[in-house]
């Protein structure tokens, strides 16, 4: 299959909803990159990435149009692997993260997209074919939310078959955290999982006396207590704070999880397909973690992570992301008793609305 055009588009998409969490305030919209490979034959793969608010949306689809897609035409599509390293030095100088493994992503996912509809196999099963029934949480991004407003939306996760949420913390005040943490626990019930997420606000001894408060609520994981880049932080809350790290998001290279894990910091790593360079790297880590006995959950893109999930042994939950793009797809997430189902259609599954995408068209 030689990959014969590659076109790439950027879309700024207005959520329905303003959400916010401690790191970034009101989020309002999110950018959306979305890229084609055509092959000679006419065989087309589909891929995207996303950036919050939209900040860097224009670098990434730069990466992608200028720098990525040039030294992909005329080459098989079948090697990704090696496509994928070609990409990766090719602007490793400039990238090694970043921007550039937003992009990776982008046009890795495309090639998978098209490997999977040329052999007729959805993802999940092409990737390892575990079991299409994966455990999903509710991800709310919802710390301004009053209490009230808090509850109310758990109650609304419920009614939509989630038996599994997240909320965030990192409030100005601790006792605001422990006491919204505590409501949330009573209203669930005591074994209920429920997930908590502080989007890095925290300093390490902050994040230790956070942990140490919010003990008594049985949480699943406390996710992101502090900036990604303090390994040794991290080893710390987890040993000092006594409660389950997830961490990776914003994490962009396989060699962060590697430390992480190597260092003891992290019970539940997280990659995020769109975010670490695509599905070719995301294995690795899911691989990695295996052999470490430990599980993996994910960040965001849920119609694509279901399949990733599904794929392996080594599975937990899957977040099911408040930037969903229910509006714009035509075959949204199915969610059945607390597990999302892996879609059979071929390759990703994803089919975008086009007609609903182009107001947003930047």
């Amino acid at each position: 299959m030689k990959i014969s055009h590659i076109h790439t588009e950027h879309y700024r998409i207005p959520l329905p909803v303003v959400l916010s969490d401690s790191t970034h305030g009101d989020i309002s919209h999110f950018g959306l990159i979305v890229t084609r490979i055509e092959t000679v034959s006419g065989q087309e793969g589909m891929g995207y990435t996303y950036c919050g608010g939209d900040i860097g949306g224009s670098a990434i689809l730069a990466f992608v149009r200028d720098d990525l897609a040039p030294i992909l035409i005329g080459e098989d599509a079948d090697r990704i692997e090696r496509l994928w390293d070609r990409m990766w030095w090719h602007v490793h100088f400039v990238g090694r993260g970043g921007a550039a493994s937003f992009a990776l992503a982008a046009l890795d996912i495309a090639l998978w997209d098209l490997r999977g509809k040329a052999i007729g196999e959805p993802w999940w099963r092409l990737l390892g074919g575990h079991d299409p029934k994966v455990p999903v949480y509710a991800g709310g991004i919802d710390l301004q939310f009053s209490l009230d407003a808090l509850l109310e939306q758990a109650e609304g996760f419920q009614a939509q078959g989630f038996r599994a949420i997240k909320m965030k913390v990192g409030r100005d005040q601790l006792s605001e955290d422990v006491e919204r943490v505590a409501a949330m626990r009573s209203h669930l019930g005591a074994d209920f999982p429920l997930m908590a997420d502080a989007n890095m606000r925290w300093r390490v001894d902050e994040a230790i006396r956070a942990a140490r408060g919010m003990a008594d609520y049985n949480l699943f994981w406390l996710e992101e207590p502090t900036i990604p880049d303090d390994v040794a932080g991290h080893a710390r809350i987890a040993r000092e704070g006594g409660l389950p790290i997830a961490t990776g998001e914003n994490f962009h290279t396989v060699y962060e999880f590697q430390q992480m894990i190597a260092h003891g910091a992290i019970a539940f790593p997280e990659p995020d397909v769109a975010t670490l360079g695509g599905v070719t790297p995301w294995l690795k880590v899911a691989h990695l973690a295996e052999t470490c006995n430990l599980p993996i959950t994910t960040h965001g893109v849920h119609d694509l992570q279901v399949h990733l999930l599904a794929a392996i042994p080594n599975s937990s939950y899957l977040e099911a992301h408040g930037f969903g793009l229910e509006r714009f797809i035509r075959h949204p997430l199915r969610i059945e008793e607390g597990a999302a189902i892996a879609p059979e259609r071929a390759g990703h599954g994803v089919e975008f609305d086009w007609d609903a995408l182009r107001d947003h068209r930047v």
